[in-house]
């Protein structure tokens, strides 16, 4: 159990002690919730922090379902499977709506400030938990289009079986708490308010790239 997100924060820190002060590496928080812990880490490993803005694309015939992801510069991935069945217009008139979507979130958190570069780079991708793991696995697509040198996830929380499917996504996985009996990432929280869009700009704002 944790008091909140600044106290996974911490002990997150102290997981990833090994990454402090580390040359080329970025902390990369999924919005909003993430950004919370994404400051203790900043603040604690010295290590610059951004953000990952990902949009699902839903199945036409059931929005619950994800077959892909859109992320900055509209950069996206699609099952391959999915793909072969739905066609690449139905994917491609996707893409160019949740682009708009995510391009508008990032400006409106970050304003006109280039996005990072991710190639070459160790990137701390952080989430406040993980509960199907659909959103931590989107980013992780997005990101591995860019190259980068490694990608570690970070959470404080998840399902065994969650964290084993990121796990062999990721070059390596660090969650502190695998319950076998998970219910929702909020009840692992003694204050689990939601964070809004002015707190998510000000922490990002306390934190500018070092």
């Amino acid at each position: 159990m944790f008091r909140d997100r600044y106290d996974a924060g911490r002990r997150l820190a102290a997981a990833l002690a090994g990454y402090k002060g580390g040359k080329d590496t970025l902390i990369l928080a999924i919005p909003r919730g993430a950004l919370q812990i994404g400051e203790v880490l900043y603040r604690e490993l010295g290590l610059p922090l951004d953000i990952i803005v990902t949009k699902k694309i839903p199945h036409p015939m059931s929005v619950e379902y994800a077959i892909g992801a859109v992320g900055p510069d509209g950069e996206y991935f699609v099952n391959a499977g999915a793909a072969a069945e739905i066609g690449q217009e139905y994917v491609e008139i996707q893409r160019k709506k949740l682009a708009a979507a995510v391009e508008e979130r990032y400006a409106r958190y970050r304003g006109a400030r280039a996005k990072p570069l991710l190639k070459g780079k160790t990137v701390i991708l952080v989430d406040d938990g993980i509960a199907t793991g659909s959103t931590v696995l989107a980013a992780i697509h997005i990101i591995r289009k860019h190259k980068p040198k490694k990608i570690v996830v970070a959470v404080p929380v998840g399902p065994p079986d969650s964290v084993a499917m990121i796990a062999a996504e990721a070059d390596e996985m660090v969650c502190l708490e695998q319950p076998s009996l998970f219910h929702a990432i909020g009840a692992f929280y003694e204050d689990f308010a939601q964070v809004e869009d002015e707190e998510a700009i000000a922490i990002l704002k306390r934190c500018r790239t070092r």
